[in-house]
């Protein structure tokens, strides 16, 4: 992998959000090339049509409600440029990414990972 940058992003690039604040179990689905796992409480996001959750505590701590049900990412990531395939594990599954991918961390210590197509993250992102 590529030294890891700092990123942000970008402006208007908002998400529609409802937290799973229902007695249940969880559930889990299948998304980027793996099982994931939703926890009760976790937020189950709407990001221009790609669906997917996110745990609860790593939503508090990198999103912020704009309007009802609308919230932009307002936390930095760390990511870096994949240069061959590979799963990075997550807190909802695992996630495969290809080389040239961008595997993110909400955290600069690459704790809370997760991997986004190059085209897709390049156009929600930008470096800080």
């Amino acid at each position: 992998m590529t030294r890891r940058k700092r990123y942000r992003k970008k402006a208007g690039a908002a998400v529609s959000a409802v937290r799973l604040d229902l007695d249940t179990d969880g559930f889990t689905y299948r998304k980027w090339g793996g099982m994931q796992k939703c926890k009760p409480g976790d937020w189950l996001v709407d990001n221009g049509g790609d669906i997917y959750t996110v745990d609860v505590d790593t939503f508090a701590n990198t999103y912020t409600e704009t309007s009802p049900g609308r919230f932009v990412k307002t936390a930095e990531v760390w990511a870096e440029i994949a240069e061959e395939d590979g799963v990075i594990k997550t807190l909802e599954g695992e996630t495969r990414y290809s080389a040239g991918d961008y595997v993110v961390y909400n955290d600069e210590r690459g704790m809370d990972g997760y991997a986004v197509d190059r085209k897709a993250f390049e156009s929600m992102y930008e470096p800080c």
